[in-house]
């Protein structure tokens, strides 16, 4: 690639040495108005969307660039620093650009081009400030999953096309980026299928195998391959971007074997244990459950300490939340007397409201967490942390045990694309995913670097 941009009096930056081969052949395309890329993690896609969007605004002399993600508040942290950083990897300078914040634009003064940035929130909004002289020739939709997931999918990304192609006689691009999901029914492939068909579309598909090595780093490959070492399905889905299929059985990666503490903890674990938590499912006639946990830093490790549960169905007998408060002060006394300190925090449902006034007045010495309910992304979680084995079950969680081999995804809902997890017998596992989310700052410590990032959020 022969484009060049000054770094120093000395040195020219080459497209070709900050992009990757597969992503320079669509670079200076213009007969294909739709480019769909997608990548496992690091295929460098971010990198090279904005390296396109800064070039397009810097090259030519009358040029507007849209960025989009779905939401407007995703945007400040992922592309709209993306792009910035692309200034400095073209041997450009900031000084050369008035980028703001409030609006969110990047423009480049030597010609007054502007990058703006919006998500489908908002778009109105973007549309006053565009500058008409401008016109729009290039819109970039990020992390387009998000758009069929919760949004309106094929109907939406139509409407934004129509919305800035309007009035453009000139050159103009929609450039889609996604990570793929695991479900191939997911609605997304439906429309990649159908835009394949067109002659107006080109698709990519990278993963970090693409991407020269000393651009990733020793560490970023070892990561990798401890993925691929500890859970290969998974390496598959998150690093090569292959869309593998959903287990019915959702931590199919648990092994007893691996994952079961069959014996009582040592002094030298439990004195290296530094908090404990619990967390609670609660239900009327429905199972109430409470697991405890252990967070020993040293072994870089979660303990799974004791359970509670009890179901109103099952026994007959339903308990009143002060009841229930009363023999969760119980649990907490029994958990001192043997680990020599009470539960800190209570990550509790966030339906369980009169639950958590009980326990709040029975026992003042926790503090009391509304649980994240993010189900999708606490499963996540759950896997890593199950896939990486920073979390060993207690024989005393016997519930817990007897769920995480059974807890499953809906047939129906793979088939449709929109998985969700079967309503039954999942107390314990929602208690196991409220502790998970309430503690993941310290458990991505203990992951591998590149792991310690969510993904679809890391290129």
């Amino acid at each position: 690639m022969m484009h060049q941009f000054k770094k120093t009096k000395k040195k020219q930056v080459r497209i070709s040495d900050i992009v990757i081969p597969k992503f320079l052949t669509c670079f200076n395309d213009i007969s294909h108005v739709h480019k769909i890329m997608d990548s496992g993690r690091a295929g460098t896609k971010s990198s090279y969307a904005a390296i396109h969007g800064i070039y397009k605004i810097v090259s030519e002399d009358e040029c507007s660039v849209i960025v989009m993600r779905k939401f407007h508040n995703k945007l400040s942290k992922t592309v709209y620093n993306e792009f910035k950083r692309a200034i400095k990897r073209l041997g450009l300078k900031k000084k050369q650009f008035k980028i703001t914040k409030n609006p969110m634009k990047i423009t480049y003064l030597k010609n007054g081009n502007s990058v703006y940035f919006t998500g489908n929130d908002s778009i109105d909004d973007t549309k006053g400030i565009i500058d008409e002289e401008k016109p729009i020739k290039l819109v970039i939709l990020d992390e387009l999953t998000e758009f069929f997931e919760r949004g309106q999918g094929e109907d939406e990304i139509s409407n934004i096309e129509a919305t800035f192609v309007r009035g453009n006689d000139d050159e103009f691009c929609m450039e889609y980026y996604f990570n793929p999901p695991k479900n191939p029914n997911a609605s997304i492939f439906k429309w990649v299928k159908k835009m394949e068909k067109r002659s107006d579309c080109i698709h990519i598909h990278v993963d970090y195998r693409d991407v020269p090595e000393k651009w990733l780093g020793k560490k970023l490959i070892q990561s990798a391959m401890e993925m691929k070492k500890v859970d290969e399905r998974m390496y598959n889905w998150i690093w090569l971007g292959i869309s593998i299929g959903l287990d019915e059985i959702i931590y199919y990666m648990f092994n007893e074997n691996q994952h079961v503490l069959n014996r009582e903890l040592t002094n030298d674990e439990i004195n290296g244990i530094t908090r404990i938590d619990a967390s609670c499912d609660y239900g009327q006639m429905n199972a109430t459950v409470f697991e405890f946990w252990g967070l020993n830093p040293t072994q870089k490790i979660i303990f799974g300490l004791d359970e509670f549960y009890h179901s109103g169905r099952e026994s007959g007998k339903q308990l009143t939340p002060s009841e229930y408060a009363f023999k969760f002060k119980k649990m907490c006394e029994k958990i001192k007397e043997e680990f020599g300190q009470y539960p800190r925090n209570l990550y509790i449902d966030p339906s369980a409201r009169g639950l958590a006034e009980e326990i709040k007045r029975a026992c003042p010495f926790i503090k009391i967490r509304g649980a994240q309910n993010d189900v999708k992304l606490g499963i996540s979680r759950v896997q890593k942390a199950i896939a990486f084995q920073k979390v060993l079950f207690g024989a005393r969680q016997e519930m817990l045990l007897n769920e995480i081999v059974i807890y499953s995804y809906d047939k129906k809902s793979i088939e449709n694309g929109v998985e969700k997890p079967v309503k039954e017998d999942d107390h314990c596992m929602d208690a196991l995913r409220y502790y998970i989310m309430g503690i993941w700052k310290y458990i991505k410590r203990y992951l591998p670097d590149v792991e310690k990032n969510e993904g679809g959020e890391d290129d």
